[in-house]
């Protein structure tokens, strides 16, 4: 395993059994107990609570890796906002995508007010390391006064019809959360956002684009990727 690879020290299963596990949750719509039957359809006994813990500890190291792989972001950042409830709490999801499509950031806030418009706007230029040549947001007022504070030479363009691109990328996450039916809690919804967005998205390229002898070769590609992430690539064979 290459040393950027997460450490598995104290974990008695091999690493391709973890990563399968945490890339079935993440990529599609079941849940614990389902990945643990697919488990042992396949031979392996594991409990869903050792695979619950597997996507915790796991799950945002294996976002990282494929986030640093990605080429830098583009320069035109579409932001939006979409409302989720909670333990019956009505929250705000703020997503933040670049013109290609690809996520950027994800924050769950108790408001969308102009303080968490502000911070919504430092945390992405934090971890992005970058400020763009432009913004696209909805109408929200919000956005223009944390704008016009945080970033006033970035061009802010406020038209909902140019922010497709943010929307879409919201749709994933509306879908597992109905098979969820709900997040438990605030912490709990931005620690699996926050894992989904940086996993989900590598293995959904817009196949509507391709061929499928394109798409074939694309997601060949992904797989290496995610194989060399994990520590799963290049290990020796076993006999």
């Amino acid at each position: 395993m290459g040393s950027a690879s997460p450490s598995y020290r104290g974990h008695r299963y091999p690493v391709e059994v973890i990563s399968h596990c945490v890339w079935l949750y993440f990529r599609f719509p079941f849940n614990f107990r389902e990945v643990e039957e697919l488990m042992l359809q396949r031979g392996v006994i594991v409990s869903y609570e050792t695979v619950r813990r597997w996507c915790a500890t796991f799950g945002q190291a294996y976002a990282n890796g494929l986030r640093r792989r990605r080429p830098r972001p583009g320069d035109k950042w579409h932001l939006d906002e979409v409302f989720v409830r909670i333990n019956g709490e009505l929250k705000y999801l703020w997503r933040a995508v670049d013109q290609d499509g690809n996520v950027l950031d994800i924050l769950v806030q108790n408001r969308r007010d102009k303080a968490a418009a502000r911070r919504f706007f430092r945390r992405l230029m934090k971890r992005t390391r970058a400020v763009p040549r432009g913004v696209v947001t909805d109408k929200l007022r919000s956005y223009g006064a944390a704008h016009r504070e945080v970033m006033p030479s970035v061009e802010h363009r406020s038209h909902k019809g140019l922010n497709n691109p943010a929307e879409n990328s919201h749709q994933p996450t509306r879908q597992r959360e109905r098979a969820m039916k709900g997040f438990r809690s605030t912490g709990g919804a931005q620690r699996f956002l926050s894992a989904f967005s940086g996993i989900s998205p590598h293995f959904r390229p817009h196949r509507h684009l391709m061929t499928a002898f394109d798409h074939r070769a694309e997601m060949t590609i992904r797989f290496a990727i995610w194989d060399q992430i994990t520590g799963t690539a290049n290990r020796p064979a076993t006999t």
